[in-house]
């Protein structure tokens, strides 16, 4: 019961920022292009920053060592989940304008704005090098599989480009990641002021995350909320086959009992906020990921408590 009851707590934390950046859009304090601001302040420049300072902080150049080949459980997570959504394509006769985006939303989570945020506010700034690790995973899959399967819906032709998704993969927030990195191998300590400007900087990402997400909920309309096929399956591969099978790939495996909740936590998080954007750039249907983006999103808040106390049997 202390368990849940601090994961409640964890998620009304999240939640009070969530809310708040939902009234001040829908009081017309920010326009779409507030949001890109907010995002972009995010991604670029308080994300890397705070990418830095949790990795130079708290880990050692042998723990990061150890660390980086669990990169391989988020990736055949995702793989295989990639597998049972183009299985449910075929089996639930998912419309072929749906088929592409329904997949990229399936095996794909949001691990920054929402998966970051709450991993912190469960269980501390211990858990972030591990947010990290899913993160690296997850964002190249993303930005090549999910993104090719988005323009496949779309009817706008794109020709793929190996430097604009490379430029994606490599974003500010995974160059922050493997800056830090670089830093603790070569045993590099930077001046006090600039930690400590990283550290003000990095604040920022938690409070404008979560003001973000309640804009993107405000943005997409709760009245446009529905529960038809496609997004009851969508919801189930996010919040049922996504954590049960982390869960099965880690229970044998020989990891720190914190990594194993973290990749679990990550692997059930909402739609990747991306995607409607994706969505739109290739002509595919941008309301239906929208709506994906608000309801996983909503409905993540009631299931991380489930998933916390679940996780505690785990080690």
């Amino acid at each position: 019961m202390e368990v849940f009851l601090h994961s409640v707590a964890g998620v009304l934390v999240i939640l009070v920022m969530i809310v708040l950046g939902y009234i001040l859009t829908e009081r017309n304090w920010f326009d779409e292009n507030s949001g890109r601001l907010i995002a972009r302040l995010v991604t670029q420049i308080a994300l890397p920053c705070y990418m830095i300072i949790t990795i130079t902080h708290k880990f050692t150049a042998s723990q990061l060592l150890k660390m980086i080949p669990d990169l391989r459980y988020p990736v055949i997570s995702m793989m295989i989940l990639m597998l049972l959504a183009f299985a449910f394509v075929q089996l639930f006769h998912i419309k072929n304008e749906h088929a592409g985006l329904f997949s990229s939303m399936f095996f794909n989570s949001n691990t920054v704005f929402v998966g970051l945020p709450i991993n912190e506010a469960l269980f501390g700034n211990a858990s972030v090098p591990y947010v990290l690790v899913y993160y690296m995973a997850n964002t190249t899959i993303f930005w090549t599989i999910g993104t090719y399967l988005i323009q496949r819906d779309g009817t706008v032709d794109a020709a793929f480009s190996w430097k604009k998704t490379l430029g994606k993969i490599f974003s500010p927030p995974l160059l922050g990641f493997i800056l830090g990195v670089i830093l603790v191998l070569l045993k590099i300590h930077l001046p006090n002021f600039i930690d400590s400007d990283l550290q003000y900087v990095g604040d920022l990402t938690i409070p404008l995350s979560m003001i973000f997400i309640g804009y993107s909920i405000s943005h997409a309309g709760l009245s446009k909320l529905a529960f038809g096929k496609d997004n009851l399956l969508v919801l189930s591969g996010r919040f049922l086959f996504a954590p049960l099978l982390m869960t099965l790939l880690v229970i044998p495996a020989s990891m720190p009992t914190l990594m194993k909740q973290v990749f679990i936590l990550q692997s059930a998080m909402p739609v990747m906020t991306n995607a409607p954007v994706v969505a739109s750039l290739y002509g595919a249907d941008a309301d239906y990921a929208a709506i994906m983006v608000t309801e996983t999103t909503i409905l993540s808040l009631v299931m991380v408590p489930v998933l916390m106390v679940l996780t505690q049997t785990i080690n």
